[in-house]
């Protein structure tokens, strides 16, 4: 990635109606930089569709990721719940690449009362599957478990850096919401941001801070971690101080906003990093 790119967690609430060609235009013209195509509830895009949204995307310098489907748990224990997830991934993926996509995320686990490693192996072996399939088929995406908001899901940021060390086109999705709500308000000031670019680029190399994928939005939580999304004047995570913690590291790759009102929040980031300096 060249820079950092500021998208919208699917479709803007403007966009009337609601269809990519128009979310498409309407986001050059708030002057964002993409979209993470919204597969929470399947992967159900026509082919037709598909490559609609690959040809006016490229033609509009637009980049695009996409989140998979929220019925996943690579540690489920009946084994059709289990194939089930690994498939919705591999969906998810293949979509994306056919729309000309950049990388995918999804929540991958949970831990469902069982021991943390014997989680990480069980996530370890399907994600392998799942790269190993791809790899079959020509497709290379970076494949991305997303930093989760409740410590009873699997997730955490070095469980994310230790799958990503294991396993190749395994990188991070780092949710700062989710971070943030994970652990009860804290990672959230400028000297704790940067902490986790340096732990990731420290870990993982300059590769994967020039390669990232990133989730914001305001967050409310209680001692069980998220509760739901907010808009960021609404929260007290210090977006601020993350923007300035990306350009610290000068970060490039993909911030997606998940607030409720996604393309003002997405274009408030964006004019915040722009006008910070250093």
């Amino acid at each position: 990635m060249e820079k950092l790119h500021f998208c919208t967690a699917g479709i803007p609430q403007k966009t009337i109606p609601r269809k990519y060609d128009k979310a498409f235009q309407d986001l050059v013209e708030m002057g964002l930089d993409g979209m993470e195509l919204e597969f929470v509830r399947g992967v159900t895009m026509n082919p037709q569709t598909q490559e609609m949204v690959k040809k006016i995307s490229a033609e509009l310098g637009l980049v695009l990721t996409a989140h998979g489907p929220y019925y996943i748990n690579l540690n489920a224990q009946e084994k059709p719940k289990y194939n089930a997830s690994i498939k919705r991934i591999l969906d998810t993926a293949i979509v994306c690449n056919n729309c000309g996509g950049y990388s995918i995320t999804f929540h991958a686990a949970y831990y469902m009362g069982q021991d943390k490693e014997y989680v990480y192996q069980k996530v370890k072996t399907a994600l392998q599957e799942i790269v190993n399939t791809l790899k079959a088929k020509n497709i290379e995406i970076w494949i991305r478990p997303e930093l989760t908001g409740k410590p009873t899901q699997w997730g955490d940021l070095d469980e994310l850096i230790r799958i990503s060390k294991d396993i190749e086109m395994v990188l991070p999705c780092i949710d700062f919401a989710h971070l943030h709500a994970r652990s009860i308000g804290k990672w959230n000031t400028y000297n704790e941001l940067c902490k986790v670019f340096e732990k990731i680029g420290n870990e993982l190399g300059d590769y994967a801070l020039k390669n990232f994928h990133a989730h914001i939005a305001g967050i409310e939580y209680t001692l069980k971690g998220e509760r739901k999304h907010l808009n960021l004047q609404e929260s007290d995570l210090e977006y601020k101080s993350l923007m300035k913690a990306f350009k610290e590291f000068d970060v490039k790759g993909i911030i997606v906003c998940e607030s409720p009102n996604i393309e003002d929040d997405a274009m408030l980031l964006q004019k915040t990093y722009k006008t910070l300096s250093l």
